[in-house]
């Protein structure tokens, strides 16, 4: 295969790991809760320049990495129990209030760190570029390959062998059920809220390292979000996975190759999916 070709199918690759941790989060929330979260974006973006102040302040990548985390966690926590549990089941009222909540911080971070472009230091022994026979290839970019990875085995270990999976998946088919049996559902929807904010936070950091970030990457990382789970299928993780590859892959080789076309082949290939497979590629009908 020529070099260039691998290349760019590489950075495609990797660049659907990094997609699907961003998605995962979205699915949890949109897919199986039906949450219009649009703040979704924006907690990508604070957790990134969170970690940029982290590690301004210590130096360490990696409590950055666990520090915003569990900063965006508790702030998923704080606006589901105040504000979002009260509109719930409203897709009106919960895209209105997400979409607030996104320029409000997104404002917030614009005022106090400005509008340049930022970027996070990756850890030097994720700098050293890997061998790969033809080619070297950037060894955090390969990291990120693998973080995507262990998340996605341990959201389908923890949706398909946990008493948490098994309470989600059931009270998606039939919430009333649920919570006639004497369980209490709408916490365990705050655990899964919860859970997406902190992978988000992983994903915001780590994306910060992989891409540059700055004031309006929220909105770009909410429409990747959306084209990824709906190509994928609403609900699915083999979805989003799928979804992500082909959206990586897509982006990719028409950045390289065709960059004024990237959005045409991307949306082009989201109405392929709604028209041939209305609920997605791994979707099904509720």
């Amino acid at each position: 295969m020529n070099v260039n070709l691998l290349m760019i199918l590489l950075n495609g690759i990797t660049y659907a790991g990094l997609l699907f941790m961003v998605a995962s989060g979205f699915t949890l929330v949109f897919g199986l809760m039906r949450v219009v979260n649009l703040a979704h974006g924006i907690f990508y973006l604070l957790a990134a320049y969170l970690g940029l102040l982290i590690y301004r302040t210590t130096g360490s990548w990696w409590l950055c990495l666990i520090g915003s985390s569990l900063i965006v966690a508790a702030c998923a926590f704080v606006i589901h129990s105040t504000l979002l549990r009260r509109v719930q089941g409203d897709d009106q009222r919960e895209t209105l209030l997400t979409l607030g909540i996104s320029f409000v911080v997104g404002d917030l971070l614009l005022a106090y760190f400005g509008g340049m472009p930022q970027r996070l230091r990756a850890p030097e022994m994720f700098s050293v570029p890997v061998s790969l026979g033809i080619l070297t290839y950037p060894g955090f970019r390969l990291f990120v390959l693998g973080i995507a990875v262990f998340i996605g085995v341990f959201l389908w270990a923890l949706l398909k062998f946990t008493q948490l999976g098994r309470i989600i998946r059931a009270g998606v088919d039939d919430r009333d059920m649920v919570a006639v049996l004497g369980i209490d559902i709408d916490w365990a929807f705050v655990a899964v809220f919860v859970l997406a904010g902190f992978i988000t936070g992983l994903s915001g950091v780590i994306g910060g390292s992989y891409l540059v970030f700055a004031p309006g990457e929220d909105i770009h990382v909410l429409t990747y979000s959306l084209i990824v789970v709906i190509v994928g299928g609403l609900g699915s993780l083999s979805g989003v996975a799928l979804g992500a590859l082909v959206v990586g892959l897509i982006d990719s080789f028409s950045k390289t190759l065709v960059p004024a076309f990237t959005m045409f082949f991307l949306f082009g290939t989201l109405m392929l999916v709604l028209a041939f497979r209305p609920h997605g590629l791994r979707g099904r009908e509720k």
